[in-house]
């Protein structure tokens, strides 16, 4: 399938770089394996993570992709880690004193293993959406043989995210026209009014879509045919990646 034909998304950062020409099927499990490698690394080895972030920070050097933009990219994780600043409070015993603050050292490892996983998690994935367009990804998905009604439907979604982002642009504009522009709580009443319209429309335009889909043979075509396999040379480089991250989760267990 190629849904999302023809665009890419605003994550993508063009260049011309050996990481972005990898095959995308190759970056999506280099980036999968890299996670679970920093998953497992133990809390306490802070040496460990610093040498997995310097290792991002090396393939968006390579890549080209500018640092401050890849960081604004990460913020996206901030309001989860708000989660992770109760831990602290909320925690069980032994206490330490911080200050004012009785805080519960269980509860500050537990804070630091979200932080640090987390942040790191989410830079790789916004490494790999920096380097690689939606379709691509997408054709990932199809010759990682993940099921074709799993890819249909990340197809849909991002497809259709755009379009309800510019329905609720339309509708936001239309409604500051006619002199309503909540700000406050207590104003929230037109807020949910759009959010319901904009459910409703969203609804009926997908049983439109699906049925014109239907109409016009969608699920009855023939079989996909096989896609060309990424080269052993793109799948070696793509895996140094979670390779490396391995070795140093290996080396902090054995020092822990």
């Amino acid at each position: 399938m190629g849904g999302g034909h023809g665009h890419s998304h605003v994550l993508f950062v063009h260049a011309d770089s050996g990481v972005h020409r990898l095959a995308p099927e190759c970056k999506v499990v280099a980036t999968v394996l890299f996670v679970l490698a920093v998953v497992a690394t133990p809390r306490e080895a802070f040496w460990a993570f610093g040498v997995d972030a310097a290792i991002l920070i090396a393939v968006a050097l390579v890549a080209r992709v500018p640092l401050l933009g890849w960081g604004r990219r990460c913020l996206i994780e901030v309001p989860f880690l708000l989660f992770a600043v109760f831990l602290p409070l909320l925690g069980t015993a032994p206490y330490i004193q911080v200050g004012p603050l009785t805080l519960s050292e269980p509860g500050l490892w537990g804070a630091w293993n979200v932080a640090v996983k987390g942040t790191l998690g989410v830079a790789a994935s916004a490494l790999l959406t920096a380097t690689s367009t939606v379709p691509d990804l997408l054709r990932a998905l199809e010759r990682l043989r993940v099921p074709r009604p799993l890819v249909a439907i990340a197809t849909f979604m991002i497809r259709y995210g755009e379009v309800l982002s510019a329905d609720l642009a339309r509708m936001r504009i239309a409604r500051i026209s006619r002199g309503d522009d909540p700000r406050w709580i207590w104003q929230v009443r037109a807020l949910a009014r759009t959010a319901g319209a904009l459910f409703v429309r969203a609804y009926e335009r997908g049983e439109r879509v699906y049925v014109a889909m239907l109409a016009r043979g969608y699920g009855f075509g023939p079989a996909v045919p096989a896609v060309e396999r990424a080269p052993g040379r793109a799948w070696a480089t793509a895996l140094a990646l979670p390779a490396a991250a391995g070795l140093v989760c290996a080396a902090a267990l054995a020092t822990a």
